[in-house]
């Protein structure tokens, strides 16, 4: 707008109209699909397609364009009130309106899929949403080393070290170059007379920032019961002093903004557990029954007394490492305790394998009992125990009669077993034998009734022994502390 006598609204929508028609011949001549966001769609859901057959085809460039109509900053112009010497003086006021925005979807070269988003009214602001992960998998692929990645989380990688070398590569330097490079390409276009006469430069600033840590298991059962420890005791635990410490900072009258913990199930089906502090919030949950994410989010740099310019990204990183690593490290300590397996409740509960349905098997069934103390007694038996050596052990063992344990009772108990996982054949013989899954729960059955509970039910409910005249024995000594802290537990419980 270099040379214009007046700066009025016909001129900036012009401005605005020369750059949507640019955006709308772009589209046109490169064949791209330019289309307006739809209420309730995701976008990065909608142009998956076009990404991975950009992937497919290892090419670079823009492969979607969307638009939207959203509020971004703006100028109002306006007369003055009182005539001024100048006729020509305008008043401009910035203000927030709504209008036409741009989301240029491409992959780059050095920093993978990208979306730029820019403001079709001046000042044109422009916004970039960059993962490092891609970046990361950009410089994997380049050095030829194999991973494999779910979504932007690398599950495994043939060379660690080179995983972190490509994470510590990217760079303030590195992410300005290819973000004005896409600027100057698909940004607003200026004339060689207001470069000349007007000092053009631009400014990255950080308006938002995640940075996580991921944790990686091969199985989905430790993350489950370890995300749910972590919520019982993140509401309880994690107080004012407890979230400011975690921060780097000390609790006083004068912190302004939210400080609490909350549990959310917003994203990806499940419980989210955060922790707000100010305008930033530190957040956990489990993703695809594969790793469990500590993430922490921030809208304001300047609640961590940082700066949010482009070039302070190395500053900005090791600090966010340090609160993530500070909030693992209380996690791991409050975890460092015993968690509950529903073992007894899962062996209780009936299977289907195939077309074929398993019982399920109670503790308390002396059946049950019997049948596993008898093979975990005849351990020494290489080969195996066929059901009539097991039967007649039974039998022998617990002085029963054939009538009150037939041979049918005992194959159906075999059955069960079997179908658990707790019992197999010796190859193709009909011999059985204890699997090590088996020999841990005959051990926790048999400890459970006749070597724990039971003394300890007995002392609850029938006779408790006198600790003033308790025998020289370090099994009854540890009797006598378990019944004082069953007591304890069910004190606090009372609470």
């Amino acid at each position: 707008m270099v040379g214009v006598p007046v700066v009025g609204k016909e001129i900036l929508s012009q401005r605005t109209a020369d750059y949507q028609n640019w955006v709308e011949a772009f589209a046109r001549n490169h064949r791209l699909p330019i289309e307006w966001a739809e209420k309730g769609v995701r976008k990065e859901d909608h142009v998956l397609p076009w990404q991975r057959r950009m992937a497919r085809d290892d090419a670079y460039g823009v492969y979607f364009i969307f638009k939207s109509m959203e509020q971004g900053p703006s100028f109002r112009i306006s007369v003055p009130k009182y005539a001024t010497k100048d006729p020509n003086y305008r008043i401009l006021a910035r203000q927030r309106s709504r209008f036409t925005h741009y989301y240029f979807y491409l992959r780059d070269e050095t920093l993978g899929p990208m979306v730029m988003r820019v403001a079709s009214f001046f000042p044109f602001q422009t916004t970039y949403y960059l993962n490092g992960h891609s970046f990361i998998e950009q410089e994997l692929k380049r050095a030829q080393i194999g991973f494999r990645k779910t979504d932007n989380a690398f599950l495994a990688v043939d060379d660690v070290a080179a995983l972190q070398a490509a994470a510590d590569k990217l760079s303030p330097q590195i992410i300005r170059q290819q973000l004005d490079y896409w600027t100057l390409i698909l940004g607003p276009k200026f004339s060689a007379k207001e470069r000349k006469q007007l000092n053009l430069s631009r400014f990255y600033a950080i308006a938002q920032i995640e940075y996580c840590r991921n944790f990686i298991f091969k199985r989905n059962f430790p993350i489950h019961k370890l995300f749910e420890r972590s919520c019982e005791l993140g509401l309880w635990r994690l107080t004012g002093d407890k979230i400011t410490e975690i921060f780097g900072t000390r609790l006083n009258r004068r912190m302004r903004g939210k400080l609490a913990t909350v549990i959310d199930r917003i994203e990806h089906g499940h419980h989210v557990f955060r922790a707000y502090f100010k305008n930033a919030f530190l957040k956990q949950y489990e993703k695809f029954s594969t790793f469990l994410r500590n993430e922490l989010v921030s809208n304001n740099l300047a609640d961590f007394r940082l700066k949010k310019g482009l070039d302070h990204l190395d500053a900005v990183r090791e600090r966010f490492q340090t609160i993530t690593a500070r909030f693992a490290g209380f996690q791991a300590q409050w975890l460092n305790v015993h968690v509950d397996f529903p073992l007894l409740q899962r062996l209780a509960l009936p299977i289907t394998i195939g077309a074929v349905r398993y019982p399920g098997i109670k503790i308390h069934n002396p059946r049950v009992i019997r049948l596993l103390e008898v093979l975990l007694h005849g351990g020494s038996h290489v080969g195996g125990w066929t059901a009539k050596q097991i039967h007649h052990a039974v039998l022998t063992t617990f002085h029963l009669s054939d009538s009150a344990y037939g041979l049918n009772q005992l194959r159906y108990d075999l059955r069960k077993l079997k179908g658990h996982g707790l019992l197999q054949r010796d190859g193709s013989r009909y011999a059985y034998r204890l699997t090590p899954k088996g020999v841990q729960v005959a051990l926790l059955f048999l400890f459970f009734h006749k070597r724990l509970c039971g003394p300890l039910a007995n002392s609850r409910f029938h006779h408790r022994p006198d600790p003033h005249h308790q025998p020289a024995s370090k099994l009854e000594a540890a009797y006598h502390r378990a019944d004082n802290a069953i007591q304890q537990i069910v004190d606090l419980l009372a609470a």
